[in-house]
């Protein structure tokens, strides 16, 4: 779709487990910073413990480096270089999952590069364990797909929490309103903010809260009191228990589902296209009922879009088809130029896949130029080639002829774009993705093209040649045009004016 540029940033993610705490987080990263900065390349980096830029998991186990790199002029490596030997570093940290990512490709369309998917649990049982097993298993059987790296989810159901149980009969006996306990229980340890006044010409905010010498255990909740319907402090350990447990440290939701946002990227020599093919795949075959997947960032808008680029390069190629159907006045004459094309279309899958680059909308691109190029070579052959049928030439001796022609000229303007070319093949720094691969598109396109285009497009001319000559539709230039004869016959066939004698 888009190829993630060279922007001279990577973010590296820190996951530590479930109930870390942030001390330990911090320190991680710490130590992953000293590591990153003995990377050549590296400028300086920024560390932040307690959320991950990612999936926008918060957390006491997540934590963020933003790394910036020198500039291009700088340094050797290349933003994925760089992420292959800082990944080799990490493995040197123990007790943390660590992942790096490059900035999306298109600004404000997610928070880095790589697709973004989630997964969705549509039975609404909001059994999050449930829902960690099934992303674990999804996460495992991705993993042993080749298209598909750096997969990186922070839902986990494994934190540490108190869970309060509550005896609604208790409470009813005791007076206590559930709602006011639970709205008094949220003042105690949250705090809430009351109102304000002004002295001293500044102006103070008023927040009620719970002493910290009576908030700073779990258990301290059980003696804390609240007022029943009688104006009598009831305390909450008479309605009230609380125990360990573990669950999800947020709840996500996408399109009202619960949802693990899950992270990755193509593999390298594989396109965005094929990764998220590969991901429906592996959904297909191995979610659960009931548990689906979507899109969402710049991966939606490339899963929606599906194969616009091939019906655009068949609405180019119909066009040209017209378009030279016109200038030769015959439907088969064209089909020498189009069916040239393939050869050049080859040349430049080829040489893309042969650098390890992606068929992305640059390739796209490329491949649309190519169109016009291509077709302007086997044009030049099959116009001489008319013309030389016209002065009376057969068929073959048209095409031999045209080949020969021109040869010359097709080589020089041909080679000539080439060697335009080659500076964008081998572009580096800033938008350099891009340029390689609109580069290697129409370089090797206009190669193979070229290279075979003068060998195929005399036989196409004359195996379409003898067609159309036995269905008399090439004329010579000296006779009337179809349009002309059209015209002719309308004129024939038309009824007398009124007026002209008859006998």
């Amino acid at each position: 779709f888009i190829p993630s540029e060279d922007q001279g940033m990577i973010y590296a993610i820190i996951q530590t487990p479930p109930g870390s705490t942030l001390e330990r987080t911090n320190d991680l990263s710490d130590r992953l910073v000293k590591v990153i900065h003995e990377v050549d390349g590296i400028q300086s980096v920024s560390s932040i413990a307690g959320y991950e830029v990612l999936t926008e998991g918060r957390g006491s186990n997540a934590g963020t480096c933003l790394i910036n790199l020198k500039p291009w002029s700088e340094r050797k490596h290349s933003v994925p270089e760089i992420i292959e030997e800082l990944e080799q570093k990490a493995k040197e940290i123990p007790g943390a999952t660590i992942e790096f990512f490059d900035p999306p490709a298109v600004p404000g369309f997610g928070a880095a590069g790589g697709f973004s998917l989630q997964l969705l649990d549509k039975t609404n049982s909001g059994n999050y364990k449930q829902l960690e097993k099934v992303t674990a298993d999804f996460m495992g059987e991705m993993k042993k797909r080749k298209e598909l790296t750096g997969l990186f989810t922070f839902f986990s159901a494994n934190y540490p929490q108190y869970e309060i149980e509550i005896d609604n009969q208790a409470a009813m006996q005791k007076g206590v309103s559930i709602g006011n306990a639970m709205n008094t229980l949220s003042i105690f340890v949250g705090s809430t903010y009351e109102l304000g006044f002004i002295k001293y010409q500044r102006f103070f905010k008023v927040f009620v809260q719970a002493a910290p010498e009576f908030r700073k255990l779990p258990t301290d909740i059980m003696n804390l009191y609240v007022k029943n319907n009688k104006d009598e402090m009831v305390p909450f350990s008479a309605f009230m228990k609380i125990k360990k447990t573990q669950g999800a440290n947020e709840i996500n939701h996408f399109n009202m589902y619960n949802t693990a946002a899950i992270r990755g990227g193509p593999a390298k020599g594989y396109s965005s296209g094929e990764a998220i093919k590969a991901v429906q795949e592996v959904a297909t075959n191995t979610l659960p009922h009931g548990y689906d997947i979507d899109w969402s960032s710049l991966s939606y808008d490339e899963t929606r879009r599906g194969n616009e680029a091939v019906y655009i390069f068949i609405i180019v190629l119909v066009f040209a088809y017209f378009v030279l159907a016109a200038q030769y006045e015959s439907f088969i004459i064209p089909l020498s130029v189009i069916f040239s094309l393939p050869a050049g279309v080859f040349g430049s899958f080829l040489m893309i896949k042969s650098m390890g680059l992606a068929n992305d909308i640059y390739a796209q691109v490329g491949l649309v130029m190519l169109v016009g190029l291509l077709g302007k070579n086997a044009v030049l052959i099959v116009e001489f080639a008319m013309q030389k049928q016209s002065q009376g030439l057969s068929v073959l001796e048209a095409a031999i002829e045209g080949a020969k022609v021109r040869f010359r000229p097709i080589l020089m303007t041909s080679f000539a774009f080439i060697a335009g070319l080659i500076p964008l093949v081998f572009a580096h720094g800033a938008g350099a993705v891009g340029n390689k691969t609109i580069g290697a598109s129409a370089l090797g396109g206009m190669l193979f093209g070229t290279v075979f285009g003068v060998i195929v497009v005399p036989g196409l001319y004359y195996f379409f040649g003898k067609i159309a000559e036995g269905k008399h539709l090439i004329k010579n230039e000296d006779d009337s045009s179809l349009t002309e004869d059209l015209v002719h016959s309308i004129d024939t066939f038309a009824p007398e004016k009124e007026g002209e004698n008859h006998e």
